[in-house]
């Protein structure tokens, strides 16, 4: 099975490289398809250099116009995916390339149409924020509530879809909102869901870790809109 990984891009340029070359290594038929968001800090400078020179086999580079969130980054490179599977794949190093086959194993086995990897099943994980633990989980757990499914990680950054999924849903949010707005579409789709759990190495805020307690907020907006104002 083809695999589109879409990469999302916003001011990265300590790991754009690091991240591309691990996705590179996978041994997966592939497309990579990296969506940079009006990067400031070099970032996009650097992924215009690497298109020139052909650097990274099987990418496909896409430069949004002015910045506008991850979902409106993922809303371009899956629009432009044309394999069977589409990866999300962050572009700093929380989440690692060589986890594909635990994250795509159930979609590849015919039991699922949507994988998410949980941080919180098992798995090595970086110690770092409680307060940030706690809302992901309030989060998750009200976002159950609403779609009745029982995720422990609705707020993963790491999922897989079957491409054809996306011929019935839109993605709306612009930023971070895609997680609970994408979570509320495929449990009205009735989608096959699974959780696999993945390592997760996290980072701080002098790490560059962009998302704070208004997306959170934000997040809870998305649960109520998506669940209980949208049939669909």
């Amino acid at each position: 099975m083809k695999l589109s990984i879409v990469v999302p891009v916003y001011n990265e340029k300590p790991t754009i490289d690091q991240i591309l070359e691990r996705i590179g290594k996978t041994a997966y038929e592939k497309e990579i398809i990296i969506v940079d968001d009006c990067s400031k800090d070099g970032t996009r400078e650097i992924l215009r250099q690497m298109e020139m020179s052909g650097r990274v086999p099987s990418a496909r580079f896409l430069y949004q116009p002015v910045n506008q969130g991850k979902g409106a980054a993922l809303r371009t490179g899956i629009a432009a995916a044309t394999g069977d599977i589409v990866i999300v794949q962050d572009a700093d190093l929380e989440y690692d390339p060589a986890q594909y086959g635990v994250l795509i194993e159930p979609i590849a086995a015919g039991l699922a149409d949507v994988v998410y990897g949980s941080r919180f099943l098992s798995g090595p994980h970086r110690v770092l924020f409680f307060w940030h633990s706690l809302g992901n989980r309030v989060l998750t757990l009200l976002s159950n509530m609403l779609t009745d499914l029982n995720l422990t990680d609705m707020e993963t950054g790491y999922k897989a879809f079957r491409r054809q999924l996306f011929s019935r849903i839109t993605i709306e949010e612009n930023r971070f909102g895609f997680e609970p707005e994408i979570t509320a579409k495929i449990a009205k789709l009735r989608c096959r869901v699974y959780e696999v759990p993945i390592s997760y190495f996290g980072r701080d805020y002098s790490e560059g870790k962009k998302i704070t307690w208004k997306d959170g907020v934000a997040a809870l907006y998305c649960i109520l809109k998506y669940n209980l104002q949208r049939k669909k």
